[in-house]
């Protein structure tokens, strides 16, 4: 195959817009799915930061302390150190330092730990040295206009991941979600995919939602 059929055959793929924190657990089980969706069907994910910190630093009076803690304590390191990388080597890293983070704290039980960031980074051929931003608000600008722009698409009633797609009439679908575990793999990725898009494109189309039952099953 040709370098031309090659390049041809990846711009027909739909672009599919993903805005994660690394640190929610239910954003890493839509992550999965959508690498599941990536072999059924012709799209490819771009890899894009928000925060949960960001989401609700003007509602921390509204959230049960627990949550207030984890937030002032665990929430801002990984996301700005993925934005670091991003910043310092490219958009394209983005994805594989995710799946690094993301293994290491959900799937390995590690949490979000500075020895797991470390790891993590050296996993896909980063500098360690990157794990220093963790206190660093040097890329904050950054992450706030990237964390924006997912956001500005699907209001701040949601938390992580949105994601944007090419609607019919050229305009992006945005929505969250979808919230789902396990991942769903092959035909049955497909179909969550056709369906969510389906809803998603229906006007005035807001919500499907359902109490959850259990917790994130990394598998």
């Amino acid at each position: 195959m040709s370098e031309n059929t090659n390049t041809a055959s990846a711009a027909a793929k739909t672009p599919v817009d993903f805005w994660f924190d690394p640190l929610c657990p239910w954003a890493w089980m839509t992550s999965r799915w959508m690498l599941e969706v990536e072999k059924v069907r012709d799209v490819e994910v771009r890899w894009h930061v928000m925060s949960l910190a960001v989401l609700n630093e003007d509602k921390l009076d509204e959230l049960p302390e627990e949550y207030r803690e984890m937030l002032a304590t665990k929430a801002w390191g990984p996301v700005r150190v993925v934005i670091a990388a991003q910043q310092e080597h490219g958009q394209e890293i983005t994805g594989k330092l995710y799946t690094a983070l993301g293994t290491r704290f959900h799937n390995r039980g590690e949490g979000a730990t500075r020895e797991a960031v470390v790891a993590a980074l050296q996993d896909v051929g980063l500098p360690a040295g990157l794990a220093d931003h963790m206190d660093s608000d040097t890329y904050d600008a950054q992450l706030r206009a990237s964390h924006k722009e997912g956001i500005d698409k699907v209001g701040q009633d949601v938390g992580t991941p949105v994601i944007a797609v090419p609607g019919a009439d050229g305009e992006q679908i945005a929505f969250f979600g979808p919230v789902v575990t396990p991942a769903p793999k092959g035909e049955a990725a497909a179909r969550l995919w056709d369906g969510t898009l389906l809803v998603a494109s229906t006007p005035g189309f807001y919500e499907i939602k359902r109490t959850r039952t259990q917790g994130p099953i990394f598998d």
